[in-house]
């Protein structure tokens, strides 16, 4: 079954940050690309960037384009997204600055409040996206 199953991982240097655990930034199986959920760090230190969602979410905006990128894909071409908050009282200031995101038709969204993130993030968002054939 992994025959069809491509992982990716990118560096800094790519606009992405670096890794904190055993994972790829990206995996593709046939026109599907599943991105592993984007924090707020900034790529070349891997310190994590703003003190509130807002500033939080536009630089997972930034790392989660930046691996878009390395296939030529933008958030247009997201089909589903999941995000993470540790306070469920910043959905509707998120939401206002997420709505902003896509020129595009929206794609489906999971918004889901947990206990904890990675490096004590705010947010965390994660993505599938498709990847348009060229027949």
């Amino acid at each position: 079954m992994t025959a069809g199953k491509r992982t990716f991982t990118f560096s800094p240097v790519n606009g992405v940050p670096p890794k904190v655990g055993p994972f790829a930034h990206a995996t593709q199986w046939e026109d599907l690309l599943f991105i592993t959920g984007q924090m707020p760090t900034d790529p070349a230190t891997g310190n994590v960037v703003g003190d509130n969602v807002v500033a939080q979410a536009a630089q997972v905006r930034r790392n989660l384009e930046a691996v878009l990128g390395q296939f030529g894909l933008t958030l247009d071409d997201a089909l589903m997204v999941r995000v993470y908050l540790t306070c469920f009282d910043d959905y509707a200031e998120f939401n206002e600055n997420y709505s902003g995101w896509f020129s595009g038709p929206l794609p489906s969204r999971t918004c889901v409040g947990v206990n904890g993130l990675a490096v004590g993030a705010l947010v965390e968002i994660d993505l599938i996206a498709g990847i348009s054939r060229k027949d």
